[in-house]
């Protein structure tokens, strides 16, 4: 492999122990340095991983996933995720005899100890020196996850009374019933602590959703709006935005309104990114709550995210309740149907086909119909949205039906 150094971070799932081990001893037979960060936010791996100068950074996480999951990401030099060919390329060395380095070449495995607290004033130099949070009372699920120590302590230290959720990990608590896949403990507590708002993380800490004060969740898409709004309003935008084809009619449209160009990537925050860096605009994101703000970080970063709409709610004034109703979403209605694997495409079928263009006719351009497969589930997602919700799921209804019959 040659003289060079990688980064190695986890979040707080048991077998990430394993994968360490297995990583640092595999790189540093290989010849490779390899700096240990322990438990940290896949962004904070990306960040540091360039400010250390390292030829890559690998994150051991399997993000929203429950813990018995497992797997690992690739950073470059550059703190962004690997073309989709570069990890394919990976994947077929895997079948390849490995070569280890002589003796005196063998690499050196090392463990970062200030890291966390690196990330945390990377995190708070996005907000304005002239800026804080004072007054602000915010709970922050950490999900038993990676932003477990440094998520609480950038709210704090930036002056916001902070209460904490989830966030003492035990290698089979991370996600389980906590973060921003489950959000009901995070909406009562927003409540019952009379908190200004919440904020949910996933395991890994690069997603985010956001609860207002009366307990209402405000998703990846109204997230999204705020913080694209306040860059248009104070002239900072650069280009538009980029969602994905699972993003709410609702946020296209509000855009619109505001003119500011929206584009759609593939589902995932690497085509997101891929679409930002194409067009060299600055922010994107997915409803799951991936948000990119390319003018403080090189890939998806929750806190960050968290952290430039509160910046935005303070610079206009208003509750999170309050911004969230500015984007009216439209109904959108999401059906799974199992697909066996018979052998027949029933995306691409011929009837669904046909009957997904005449439903898209009769919505007239104000609504979408989306078919797409799983990546990860034998499944197909049948996705309708449009402005009346009866009528979006009759069609979502129709259409699944017509899905089932082909899969059968």
């Amino acid at each position: 492999m040659g003289a060079c150094r990688i980064l190695v971070g986890k979040d707080t799932r048991i077998s990430g122990y394993m994968f360490e081990s297995a990583l640092e001893a595999g790189l540093s037979a290989a010849g490779a340095d390899v700096l240990l960060l322990g438990p940290m936010p896949t962004p904070a791996i990306a960040y540091l991983t360039r400010t250390f100068h390292a030829e890559a950074g690998i994150v051991i996480s399997a993000s929203h996933n429950p813990h018995y999951d497992n797997g690992i990401k690739f950073f470059s030099g550059q703190g962004t995720k690997l073309p989709d060919e570069i990890e394919m390329m990976i994947e077929e060395l895997l079948d390849a005899p490995m070569t280890v380095a002589e003796s005196e070449n063998l690499g050196k495995v090392s463990r970062i100890n200030d890291a966390a607290g690196r990330y945390i004033e990377f995190c708070k130099s996005s907000v304005p020196t002239s800026t804080d949070f004072a007054g602000l009372k915010v709970v922050i699920d950490c999900a038993h996850g990676a932003t477990y120590k440094v998520a609480p302590n950038v709210f704090r230290e930036l002056g916001a009374q902070v209460v904490v959720l989830s966030a003492q990990p035990d290698g089979l608590n991370i996600n389980k019933n906590c973060g921003s896949t489950h959000m009901e403990a995070l909406q009562a507590a927003v409540v019952a602590e009379h908190a200004d708002m919440g904020i949910g993380f996933d395991g890994d800490g690069d997603r985010v959703l956001m609860v207002d004060h009366t307990g209402t969740i405000v998703d990846g898409d109204e997230l999204l709006y705020i913080i694209a709004r306040d860059l248009h309003e104070r002239g900072r935008l650069q280009g538009g935005v980029v969602g994905t084809l699972m993003s709410n009619l609702g946020l296209e449209l509000a855009l619109a309104e505001q003119s500011i160009p929206f584009v759609r990537a593939n589902v995932g925050d690497r085509y997101v990114i891929a679409e930002l860096l194409e067009r060299n605009w600055q922010i994107g994101g997915e409803n799951s709550g991936h948000i990119v703000c390319f003018q403080h970080a090189t890939t998806g970063d929750a806190i960050i995210a968290s952290l430039q709409v509160i910046l935005a709610l303070r610079r206009s004034g208003i509750s999170l309740a309050e911004a969230r109703l500015k984007l009216r979403k439209c109904p959108q209605i999401l059906i799974n149907v199992r697909f066996a694997g018979s052998g027949v495409d029933p995306v691409s079928h011929p009837s669904v086909q046909q009957a997904c263009a005449r439903v898209t006719e009769q919505m007239a351009g104000r609504g979408r119909v989306l078919l797409r497969k799983s990546g990860t589930e034998p499944l197909v997602r049948v996705m309708v949205e449009g402005e009346d919700e009866t009528q979006v799921r009759s069609y979502a209804e129709e259409l699944a039906k017509l899905v089932a019959e082909v899969c059968a």
